[in-house]
Order: C-alpha cells, then structure tokens, then sequence
C-alpha cells in the first residue's frame, strides 16, 4: 500500500527523493527520540522515512510506548528494510477500518474519526489488542485479566514477525526503551548496551493502564513509561558523554495549542498540556544542568593548579570535554477535527495523514541546513520548524 496516496491529492507524492545528507561534521552521535502517543505514532514513522531518504541512519534509538515499538522496529532490521516493516506495522494494525468512505468537512469527519476510535475500543485494533470478555471490572479479584481491558499478545506476535532481536542485541544500533516499575513507581530503561532486549521489554514501555495489561519482567512488573516521562530525551543525554550529538526528537503533542471550543477540544488540549510539560521539563532541566557545568568548567579554569584538590583537577578534566548538541524538535500538530480519541482512533485514513504530516515535517526541517551543522564549541541549540518566527 502507499502510504501517501490520497483520493484528494493523488499525485502529492510526485515530490523528488530527498537529496543525501551527509553527517555533519563534528557530528558523533545521530539520535532518534520518540514521545509516547499510541496513534499518533505514525507521525514517527513519517520522521524516519524522511531521515532515512536523506540518509541520515540513527546511531541511537530511543522510545516511550508507541515510540519504543516504532524504536523496536528501526533498531531491529537493516537499514534498507525498515520503512517496509513500519508501513507493514502501521498498515496492518488499521486494517480493522469500516469507514472507508465518508463526507467532506470538519464536523463529519469529527463524527467518523469517533466511529472509528469506539470500533476499536470495542473489537481491538489486529495485530495490536483484542478485547477479553469479563475483564477489568468485571472479572474476579486476583484473576489474569481483572486488571486490563485488553489483551495485548496480538502485539508479541508483530514484534516477533517485524523485530529482528538477535539485530538489536548485536548493538548495531543504540536501543533504550522506557517503563515504569508498577511497585515502586521508579522508572527503568532497557537498554541494549546494558542488557539483552526482548518483546516483553517494548511491550512494557507501551503497557497503558488500564486498558493494557501490565508486563512482567523477572520479578517485576511494568507500565507504560509516558505514566512517569512520556520522553527518553533525558535517558539519551545523560548517557552521550563527550560525544557531539545531533539529536531528533519527535514529541506526538504539543505544548502550544488553540483555546477549546468544546468539551472534545478541552480533553484533547488537556492530554496535550499533560504529555508536553513533562518534555519541556526533561529538556529544559537538562539545558539548566548544562549551563550550570559550563560556568562550573569556567570558574575552574580561573583558580590556580596549585590550589585545586585532586577532584576538582579531575572534574576541570571532565569538563573541557563537554559535548555540543543540537536537538530539532519535530512536533505534531492537531488537525481540527481531531478530539480528544486522536491518540486512540486508528483508521487508516488517520494514520496516513499522520504518516504524511511527519514526512514533510521533517523533510522541510531538513532544508535548513544550518541547523544541523557543529560550531565548534561546546553547548546545546534547540531549533522547531513550527516556531522559527517566535
């Protein structure tokens, strides 16, 4: 199936490839960081096409929920099958959509793009979810599903027909996905450079209570990590050491928004504050971090060696090696017909638009090619394609 076919613009994939990108000099590192969304997620698969046109491969992956199985999938296939098995993922989990045809406008497509989220609410999303009859609430304290709605094996089995796990656990490519212990509340990365990665790890990450069952790994049991940080922004940069960094991080909703105009609207800019804020904190901690190590490195330098204690010698060391890091923000945008069921609502007329809306996003992000090029100096540029005139 093509992704970017449309009944309305049928030739707007007509564009010419995107011309190669070398890796920028001074550049050591290319990071992929992709936010928690559940639909939303083919937004991300978008982003990659574009990089990956481009040729800008990812040395490191990193993921929350949806983002980590869109991780699972980059990370685990060789670069020229990975934007076959995404479409193969994203194509096959909204292939269970009724509403193939529909009528023009926003309130009409408001009305389907809620059809569309009740139908899989009920009947599950294939290769993806299936409903349990007597589960949650209605099923016994104690018992295997009275603590989820849905039953997410239809997922380990994508995983396992789509991931190449032996690949990942090679460590060609960096993977860390995100959890949270249901026990302690803590959060946890797996890691492939610490530990061997399996389906179970990507299944934690996306485990949303309630309606996804938790996951247990060993003795322990996890849930969807975007409950704690729906970003691994911070997991990336506190792991890059001295390494220049050039970092892509696509976030599925967004801080600015339009004042709701009715009750969808004011749920769905309510998720949109709660997951944003929570990006904008990671990164804006990080940013305050990093300020705060440069002048640290700046005010060593100013105190004579014969006054500084073998510590302060070694942190002075540590210091002149801080890395330069440049994130490019790709950022989704809500259509306004979508409510507060976008993150849920798995049409596959949604998901194309949502493919296509990473696509040229990141493909036009790209054309500022200053962006992505190394001073030479140590410190971190953040750039956003929707805010270039603020």
């Amino acid at each position: 199936m093509d992704i970017f076919s449309d009944p309305k613009r049928p030739h707007r994939r007509s564009l010419l490839p995107i011309s190669p990108i070398s890796r920028p000099k001074g550049c050591d590192t290319i990071g992929l960081v992709l936010q928690g969304g559940g639909a939303l997620g083919a937004y991300q698969a978008g982003v990659y096409q574009a990089l990956h046109e481009a040729g800008l491969e990812p040395d490191w992956v990193a993921g929350v929920s949806i983002g980590a199985v869109n991780s699972a999938i980059i990370a685990g296939n060789k670069p020229e099958h990975r934007v076959e098995r995404l479409e193969k993922f994203w194509t096959d989990i909204t292939a269970r959509d009724p509403f193939t045809a529909w009528f023009e406008g926003d309130n009409a497509r408001k009305l389907r793009n809620g059809l569309s989220a009740m139908n899989g609410m009920m009947f599950g999303q294939p290769g993806f979810f299936k409903p349990v009859p007597f589960a949650g609430f209605l099923a016994p304290r104690g018992a295997r599903f009275s603590t989820a709605l849905y039953d997410t094996s239809p997922l380990h089995h994508t995983l396992e027909m789509l991931v190449d796990f032996k690949l990942i656990n090679e460590g060609h490519i960096r993977l860390a996905v995100g959890a949270v212990n249901v026990e302690t509340a803590n959060f946890a990365y797996f890691d492939n450079a610490e530990r061997e990665i399996e389906p179970e790890h990507i299944m934690a990450s996306g485990a949303l209570p309630p309606g996804l069952p938790m996951i247990r790994i060993d003795q322990h049991h996890y849930w969807d990590g975007g409950l704690v940080s729906n970003t691994p922004l911070q997991h990336l940069l506190d792991n890059i050491g001295s390494k220049n960094l050039l970092a892509f991080q696509v976030d599925l909703f967004s801080a600015s928004g339009a004042i709701p105009r009715d009750m969808p609207e004011v749920l769905a800019r309510q998720k949109d504050i709660q997951y944003s804020s929570r990006t904008r904190t990671t990164t804006d901690h990080f940013l305050e971090t990093h300020r705060l190590k440069q002048a640290l490195r700046d005010a060593l330098e100013k105190v004579p060696e014969k006054d500084l204690s073998a510590e302060q010698k070694e942190a002075r060391a540590d210091l002149k090696q801080l890395p330069e890091i440049n994130i490019l923000q790709l950022i989704y945008k809500q259509k306004a017909y979508e409510g507060d069921a976008k993150d849920y609502e798995f049409s596959r007329i949604s998901m194309k638009e949502h493919w296509r809306s990473g696509y040229y996003d990141t493909r036009n992000t790209l054309n500022h090619q200053d962006w992505l090029q190394f001073r030479g100096t140590p410190g971190i540029r953040s750039f956003d394609l929707h805010h270039m005139g603020e």
